[in-house]
């Protein structure tokens, strides 16, 4: 996480500024988590790499996702917009399939998809200017999609 960053709620909840990326990569196919925006501010919601720079609000570079204000970011460049504007109290739905990047907001699944993701990817959420956002990986508010589950982490057998 940034510098700056602080997570509380066992994990669950992010506020400060910076970034913070999950501990274990996106392994499997499809892959779902949800995040509920608690206080408006700056913020991020989607994808990036270990070297995501996490104390540049919003990062740069290596983050493919969501800003507050409905852009949608590939790897620094905004590729369009969300067709609804994301409020207090509403929760993000993401699914990744290693192909696309897919957004839902309060169950309803937006149109537009993000491509072009490379290498491993970690979910990452950034926030600043007052933002509180709450991060959930298993026990969803609204169903994943079919054939989309929480991230499974791998393991090694020998």
């Amino acid at each position: 996480m940034g510098k700056d960053v602080v997570i509380l709620k066992e994990g669950e909840r992010i506020c400060g500024t910076g970034g913070s990326i999950a501990t274990v990569p996106i392994v499997q196919n499809k892959a779902y988590f949800q995040v509920t925006i608690q206080q408006t501010g700056t913020w991020g919601i989607g994808l990036g790499h270990k070297q995501t720079p996490l104390d540049d609000v919003p990062p740069k570079e290596q983050f493919w996702g969501i800003a507050e204000n409905g852009d949608m970011i590939c790897d620094g460049v905004v590729k369009m917009k969300l067709p609804k504007t994301v409020e207090e109290g509403d929760t993000v739905g993401v699914c990744y399939d290693h192909v696309e990047l897919t957004f839902f907001i309060n169950g309803v699944r937006c149109d537009d998809t993000l491509t072009g993701i490379k290498g491993p990817v970690y979910p990452m959420l950034y926030v600043d200017d007052s933002a509180i956002l709450d991060v959930k990986f298993k026990n969803f508010s609204y169903d994943p999609p079919s054939g989309f589950g929480e991230i499974l982490v791998e393991q090694t057998l020998l």
